[in-house]
């Protein structure tokens, strides 16, 4: 990997470093460690990839739980691990798809009210989730 990179727009030189970065959404902060390709001095500008923007990513999707009141990604990926399902299996039990899972999960997508107030019955009595499949069964 290269030390450095040439900025396209300003040919400044940046280096691989980490530094703070605070998301924002709806009144809410968070703050994260940013990785990305910096300039030397402060506050110039700065590059990051897909791989970088996932801290972003992830700290937003909280953020948008938080304000929404719906659970975060980690807490539906606690719960379908609990009730020992795949991604998938729970798409399909509980509703949204194959990929359904998949999307809360990585916080590509906000689940639902519904989705979590399902989740947050099963988390509390796991015995309910067969219900549901005898009912997707028949």
């Amino acid at each position: 990997m290269r030390e450095t990179r040439i900025h396209p727009v300003t040919g400044e030189v940046l280096k691989r470093d980490v530094r703070p970065f605070v998301v924002r959404y709806e009144g809410r902060t968070r703050k994260v460690d940013l990785p990305g390709w910096y300039p030397a001095k402060k506050g110039g500008d700065s590059i990051h990839g897909g791989d970088d923007l996932e801290v972003t990513d992830r700290a937003l999707a909280e953020l948008k739980a938080e304000v929404h009141g719906v659970l975060k990604p980690q807490e539906v990926r606690a719960i379908r691990l609990r009730l020992k399902l795949s991604q998938r299996k729970a798409g399909e039990i509980l509703g949204g798809g194959p990929r359904s899972f998949q999307k809360y999960e990585s916080g590509e997508v906000l689940v639902s009210r519904p989705m979590t107030q399902l989740l947050r019955l099963l988390a509390r009595d796991p015995k309910r989730l067969k219900e549901l499949m005898a009912s997707k069964a028949a």
